[in-house]
């Protein structure tokens, strides 16, 4: 990185001298050293979870997780993310800068010892960083392991020094390179192809992990550059793709941007930020919520910036804290009686978009789990409860019409349990005699381990017929669905369980629905959606998502859930039979048998004469013009001299052995099992699609129209 770089990140930022005390210094001393490197390139899904795309995007977040925290320290204001050609990343930032100086332990540089050291930084001790989200401190040597080539650049007491590394060594001793202002750090790195499956960086993905992390810091400046693909244009300017992040409203705009596809229930948004002192803890603790008109809750938690996806102690304190708010106010209020049921949880929170961010300091910080998923520090949980409580008291009295609202939306989300309770009763004691009162169009599988049975779910008694004709009995189950089903996104439960076709289902896999879903009792542990690769099998693969989506989440989480991939092409050449999942494997397909029809001419050659060779090969001519495909799918069928292609538009077209040998057999079918990479996103995309919303569809549909081939309409 140029030494321009560095000075325009600092220009007009100074770092407040009066920070830098005895508490606060930040030098070779404050580097501890635990253990070497040596582990990380045999291991390395032990350090990033994955050597695919989620491992790969995660060298980012370590790189940037430093820089950030330095901005929490209140050290850093600008940071710059920039994917540069050859897979290279480069991050910024006008921190205090990495020390460069010889370290105690290792007789070595600070930086190397930080870059090539696992757990070697300031986050084990010191008081240079009190609140990190870095906590494991194996970041930026992890990244370096895990690195063909990396080169780290710091500014630092007026001069500039560099190191580069391959895969995780030194190339030379630490640089200094020439003089500079301000102060920062540099890391550009470049993946190790020898490690990852496919170097590939998702601008989505990392513009949506940056604006998040940028909404829970407000006040810092953060860019996003990606130099992959620059175009010049008419004037001469560069152009590329960039985005920068500034939000001074932190996470009061993080549930704005959260709720920009929703309609809020109330115009003001409670805001809450305060530190408080548990038991000599001291814990900083920031809320912000919002109630919509939607009928699902989105509870997003972090602690020190880190996303706590399964939530723990500061989600349950929040949690506690609003249900009794809403429950003393309801009842001061006379919304409730006193003899009247309270509302629970699920009442108080439905239709709520909540942020809840507490920062605890390093050594008291505790995660349940490597993945950093789940928050385990009760004391979180007593002072979240505490600030929550007293700050929702006082909110809910200042704003008595938006109370109003969000007391009535509880009440009738109280209603709705009640009947919803009373649905599922019915419905649950329908199938509680397993394998006596199963739905009468369900062919059950003979197994009764869950491990080996799996369902199918086809559309219709046409495709129900041929699955269940196809079938290996033994371990696979069938259930047609007539019809589409109820759209569930906003439904309540009680009325989604007066379909008949969800009720039917609910029955068959035996395990309840919702909270008191019981995997134990789950009767398939390979649930296969099948439908037809059109218009509407596509809209009923969608509602069926939905569906599990929002109620049987279990399943997806435990890799339960699968979609069939029935292939669209049937393609003959005399007795030889081949199917093809898509255009691209049907033209080669094709191609194939034409080849082999031209090697059958060459073979006649030696015994048919040199006029009858000449007569093969004009002929073979003739038909390779009358060969070539058509653009459209629907033209192509029997075009092609004596190469017959049939394109399925249902599984009802297939017999019971052509869906067999495509679908349904494990030794050659094609599975795609539904996963949640993103759960956030997931919850918008679901709500965008089938929500009651038209505009975000519409936009949506118009983004992505031209990534769509072959529509059936």
């Amino acid at each position: 990185m140029p030494k321009k770089s560095l000075k325009k990140l600092n220009k007009n930022i100074a770092v407040d001298k009066k920070k830098v005390v005895d508490g606060d210094s930040y030098t070779a001393k404050d580097i501890y050293v635990l253990e070497g490197l040596d582990p990380v390139r045999k291991r390395p899904g032990m350090y990033i979870g994955s050597t695919g795309v989620d491992g790969l995007h995660h060298l980012i977040w370590e790189v940037f997780d430093n820089s950030m925290d330095e901005a929490m320290a209140g050290y850093a204001k600008n940071i710059a993310i920039t994917l540069l050609p050859q897979n290279r990343v480069m991050v910024v930032d006008n921190g205090r800068g990495i020390p460069v100086e010889t370290h105690k332990q290792t007789k070595k540089s600070a930086l190397e010892t930080v870059m090539c050291t696992l757990h070697a930084g300031a986050k084990f001790g010191g008081e240079s960083y009190k609140v990190s989200g870095g906590l494991h401190g194996v970041g930026v040597s992890v990244v370096n392991a895990l690195s063909s080539w990396m080169k780290a650049e710091v500014c630092r007491d007026g001069f500039q020094y560099a190191q580069e590394y391959s895969r995780g060594k030194p190339k030379h001793s630490v640089k200094k390179t020439g003089k500079c202002g301000g102060s920062g750090t540099a890391v550009t790195f470049e993946p190790d192809p020898e490690i990852f499956e496919k170097i590939s960086f998702d601008w989505q993905r990392i513009l949506d992990h940056i604006r998040q992390q940028a909404y829970l810091t407000k006040g810092i400046n953060v860019s996003v550059i990606d130099e992959r693909k620059i175009e010049k244009a008419k004037d001469g300017l560069l152009l590329r793709q960039s985005y920068s992040f500034y939000f001074e409203g932190g996470i009061i705009s993080y549930i704005k941007y959260l709720n920009r596809n929703e309609n809020p229930k109330h115009e003001n948004i409670f805001y809450l930020a305060k530190e408080v002192d548990v038991d000599s803890h001291k814990i900083f603790v920031e809320i912000a919520f919002q109630y919509t008109d939607d009928i699902q809750a989105k509870e997003i938690s972090f602690a020190n910036n880190i996303h706590t996806a399964e939530g723990g102690m500061h989600l349950t304190g929040f949690r506690t804290a609003l249900t009794r708010a809403l429950n003393d106010y309801a009842r001061k209020n006379e919304y409730l009686k006193k003899e009247e049921e309270g509302l629970v949880g699920d009442d108080a929170r439905e239709g709520i978009t909540a942020v809840i961010s507490v920062k605890i300091r390093n050594k008291e910080l505790q995660f349940e789990g490597q993945t950093k998923a789940k928050l385990g520090n009760p004391e979180a949980r007593t002072a979240v409860e505490t600030a929550a409580g007293e700050g929702i008291k006082e909110w809910l009295e200042k704003y008595s019409r938006d109370a109003q609202e969000i007391i009535g939306k509880a009440l009738l989300a109280q209603k709705a349990r009640k009947a919803a309770k009373a649905a599922r009763d019915t419905v649950l004691r329908k199938g509680a005699f397993e394998g006596l009162m199963l739905p009468g169009k369900l062919a059950d599988c003979q197994t009764r381990d869950p491990a080996e049975s799996e369902l199918f779910i086809v559309e219709g008694d046409s495709a129900g017929g041929s699955a269940r004709q196809g079938r290996d009995r033994k371990f696979q189950a069938i259930l047609p669905l007539r019809g589409k089903i109820l759209n569930v996104e906003k439904a309540r439960l009680d009325k989604m369980l007066a379909s008949k076709e969800i009720r039917s289902l609910i029955i068959a896999l035996g395990a309840a629905i919702g909270d008191e879903f019981d995997e134990k009792r789950l009767r398939y542990h390979r649930i296969i959606i099948a439908t037809d690769a059109d218009v509407d099998g596509a809209h009923i693969r969608t509602l069926l998502l939905t569906l599990f989506y929002r109620y049987f989440l279990p399943l997806i989480e435990r890799g339960y859930l699968y979609i069939a991939t029935p292939p669209l092409y049937r393609i003959q050449m005399g007795k030889e039979i081949k199917y093809a999942y898509g255009d691209s494997e049907k033209d080669a397909v094709v191609l194939e048998f034409q080849k082999i029809k031209s090697q059958k001419v060459l073979l006649r050659q030696g015994s048919g004469g040199q006029a009858k060779v000449k007569a093969d090969a004009k002929k073979l001519k003739e038909e390779e013009k009358t060969e070539t495909l058509e653009e459209t799918g629907e033209e192509q069928e029997g075009k092609i001299k004596g190469i017959e292609i049939q394109r399925y538009k249902g599984l009802g077209e297939m017999n019971a052995i052509q869906l067999w040998e495509t679908t349904m057999d494990p030794e050659a079918r094609t599975l795609k099992r539904i996963a949640i990479g993103d759960a956030a996103e997931a919850d918008r995309i679901f709500d965008i699609l089938m929500g009651d919303e038209v505009l975000p569809r519409k936009k949506f549909i118009q983004t992505h129209a031209k990534a769509v081939k072959n529509l059936d309409i």
